[in-house]
């Protein structure tokens, strides 16, 4: 059928050079990402991808000589960087983006087959705004167990997140963009983030528009996922609302995402989970990463290598027989990534 396919569509038409070797950055992360980091590049070597990758272990995101050394790269692909949680300094994979200047970040969840979960069918896109809210990094104490965070928002980065959700929907041909905010209470700066949507969606009237608040989107997301398509929305609630619908379709392991700016696209899996429970011990789902890279694959134009690695992986849990444990199997990382290479191969 993959063959019958191929015949009865039209080809590629590259233009001349389109084959030239892509050098990126690899930046394997903490937790799982050396091991589904690994997988992907074992992945990406089965189908031949004109790709090479300068690997940069142990990133210390505060060297300006190793962040111009990626900004050099068109693209990289990444695994999540560890850090500790409520003490320390700021968040190393925030301090990237920002120095990256990725101010999209996507998340596509959609339902696969093979993987059993209440709800079938299941297809959203979520753009969430990478670089501003609560995610500014503005804190302080004002007073002895009183502690101030600022959110942030500014109708420059909603304007420019709105823009890529709407020429997203309409590239991908999506009908529907929902802005999911909390606006009833922060009127001022979710009000800020919806004058913004409202402006572009007027420039796209073929795509329907609603909004939602976040309390209620997340109960609507698991109760009827259907009536989304894709949606737009600030930096923490695209957190809280990509790691729902990632639940919805089998979990932190299968999402794939992007943060994505004008100059620059940093790959990972959607929901950005370090997993330190499963690290190093071959128990990790690379779907997420491998989707990831099939997405960077289309980015640098290069769609055909993209459909090889997705024809495979989809092969390998469509018949269910190499799974991780996360989606019913009992094989490890690299059984589940060698029976993808073998069906690619076939």
């Amino acid at each position: 059928l993959r063959h019958l396919i191929r015949f009865s569509s039209t080809c590629f038409p590259q233009k001349p050079g389109d084959s030239v070797i892509r050098k990126l950055a690899l930046i394997p992360g903490d937790g799982i990402g050396p091991e589904i980091c690994s997988a992907a590049t074992d992945v990406l070597s089965a189908i031949h991808a004109p790709i090479v990758f300068d690997t940069i272990s142990n990133l210390n995101v505060n060297d300006d000589e190793v962040i111009k050394k990626i900004k050099s790269y068109p693209a990289a692909l990444k695994g999540t960087i560890g850090h500790l949680i409520g003490e320390g300094a700021g968040s190393p994979n925030v301090l990237l983006r920002k120095k990256l200047d990725v101010y999209a970040h996507v998340c596509h969840a959609f339902s696969l087959k093979g993987i059993k979960t209440r709800h079938d069918n299941v297809n959203v896109i979520v753009i969430r705004e990478n670089l501003e809210g609560e995610y500014s990094g503005l804190e302080h104490e004002v007073y002895p167990g009183v502690v101030e965070s600022i959110k942030v928002i500014t109708y420059a980065g909603s304007l420019k997140i709105a823009k890529y959700a709407f020429e997203l929907a309409y590239l991908n041909n999506r009908k529907k963009v929902t802005a999911i905010h909390k606006a009833n209470i922060m009127k001022k700066a979710d009000g800020e983030f919806l004058k913004a949507v409202r402006q572009v969606a007027k420039e796209y009237p073929t795509i329907q528009y609603q909004e939602m608040i976040i309390d209620n989107a997340s109960m609507q997301m698991t109760s009827n996922p259907w009536q989304f398509d894709v949606v737009v929305l600030p930096n923490l609630y695209g957190s809280i609302i990509g790691n729902i619908v990632s639940f919805l379709v089998g979990g932190p392991g299968i999402t794939p995402g992007v943060n994505i700016g004008n100059d620059f696209a940093l790959f990972e899996p959607g929901t950005r989970h370090i997993a330190k429970d499963i690290a190093g011990k071959g128990l990790a789902n690379p779907t997420g990463i491998l989707l990831s890279s099939a997405m960077m694959l289309r980015h640098l134009n290069l769609p055909h290598f993209a459909e090889r690695l997705q024809d495979g992986l989809f092969q390998t849990i469509s018949e269910g027989k190499v799974l991780t444990q996360d989606i019913g199997g009992s094989a490890t990382t690299y059984e589940f990534t060698r029976e993808i290479i073998k069906n690619i191969q076939k």
